[in-house]
């Protein structure tokens, strides 16, 4: 049985979560109907947005259940930038993005530029990730519809000074959405405190089901609708999926309660590995803060191999681990994230991340150091190239 090292791509369901969403999805009734079947219905999909509410920090009427996170930021970004810009004029074109976002982010910055006229700059990220302020508060400005970063990059794991980034947002009157999907479950989040308009979630990082998602956004803020027919929530119109929400608001639960103690717990495993690697392969380059990172993420790149090879040679061995985004998996090219950190495009091809999970155990990652030698000596371009050579290629 393969040892689980990508708890970032998706994070497996706890027994208490499946069996609260089989239990739910054998219930009919839709939320929206009024009969005592869709109220029964309604009941359990308001207690689950209270559960997501209660663990960021929230209102439950700041909830707005998505299908995920890409979902949630396409309607915190282009909904911001819409209610700034009402049709047919547009005072406020910026967008402002940090360097190495998601590519949901990216993407739906992209879209807005290329179909809404939007005027998208990236403000510079230094060596560990991290957005550069003086940059962000010069490219501040009236003019600027909505600011999207981060709360934790969810390739090198560094976590933003969000504080600092939404004061100077908020001394421009600009709203911020903020990206906490890699964050969530892993760091506390207090949304009040935080004073961001809209801040995106997703139920299958924390251990929920694939296909549900939230944003939340502030009472003080206004979105403009991406979906249309039927207002069933704020921001969002569809029927609602309740076994989804009730899955979801468990996860939360889990998730979040006694946090502090579960980084902890995390953040040793994770030393445990960072330490073992470094220890194994002395080569390996620690990427990211070496401090203010994600409790479960350890993100490396090795001098000299191919981080697709890497990852292969370490499945074939029993480890499932990751180069990067998995909505990027397959894409033969160079990080956007370790770009934009000043790596070369042959530095950052040798990337790898490992996250762990409250379910890690130490011999799991003890038995995933012991493997990393031969893997990494597999893996080095010079004996790719031997081994072309050798085949008669």
């Amino acid at each position: 049985m393969a040892i689980y090292l990508d708890h970032a791509a998706t994070s497996p369901m706890t027994r208490e979560v499946l069996e609260a969403y089989t239990a739910a999805l054998t219930l009919v009734g839709n939320p929206s109907s009024i009969h005592s079947q869709g109220q029964n219905s309604k009941r359990m999909l308001e207690e689950a947005r209270e559960q997501v509410a209660v663990s960021l920090g929230a209102d439950a009427v700041e909830v707005t259940f998505t299908s995920g996170g890409t979902e949630s930021i396409n309607l915190g970004i282009k909904g911001l930038y819409w209610a700034q810009n009402p049709a047919p004029v547009h005072p406020r074109p910026r967008v402002l993005i940090a360097a190495g976002e998601h590519h949901a982010t990216i993407d739906a910055a992209e879209w807005l530029a290329r179909y809404e006229g939007a005027i998208v700059e990236e403000v510079a990220i230094d060596e560990f990730g991290r957005i550069d302020l003086v940059a962000l508060e010069a490219a501040l400005g009236d003019d600027v519809a909505v600011l999207s970063i981060l709360l934790a990059n969810n390739e090198v794991g560094t976590i933003q000074p969000i504080a600092d980034v939404a004061a100077l947002a908020a001394s421009r009157g600009v709203p911020v959405h903020l990206d906490a999907v890699a964050a969530y479950g892993y760091l506390p989040i207090d949304f009040h405190a935080l004073g961001v308009a809209a801040l995106s979630v997703s139920a299958h990082k924390i251990g929920g089901p694939v296909g549900v998602g939230a944003l939340l956004i502030a009472r003080s803020a206004t979105i403009v609708p991406l979906i249309h027919g039927g207002n069933q929530q704020r921001g969002r119109s569809g029927t609602q999926d309740a076994a989804g929400a009730v899955a979801f608001g468990v996860a939360a639960r889990e998730a979040t309660t006694n946090i502090q103690a579960r980084a902890t717990a995390l953040a040793m495993l994770r030393d445990r590995l960072i330490d073992g690697v470094q220890a194994a392969v002395p080569t390996a380059i620690l990427r990211g803060d070496p401090v203010q990172r994600l409790s479960g993420n350890a993100h490396f790149t090795f001098p000299g191999c191919e981080g697709d090879s890497l990852l292969f040679l370490l499945d074939v061995a029993g480890f499932s681990v990751s180069t990067g985004s998995a909505c990027q998996a397959g894409v033969p090219e160079a990080s956007h994230v370790l770009l934009a950190m000043g790596l070369s495009e042959a530095d950052a091809r040798g990337a790898l991340r490992m996250t762990v999970g409250h379910e890690t155990t130490e011999a799991e990652v003890d038995a995933f150091v012991a493997a990393l030698p031969a893997a990494v000596s597999g893996a080095s371009r010079a004996g790719l190239s031997d081994r072309v050579v050798g085949m008669g290629v």
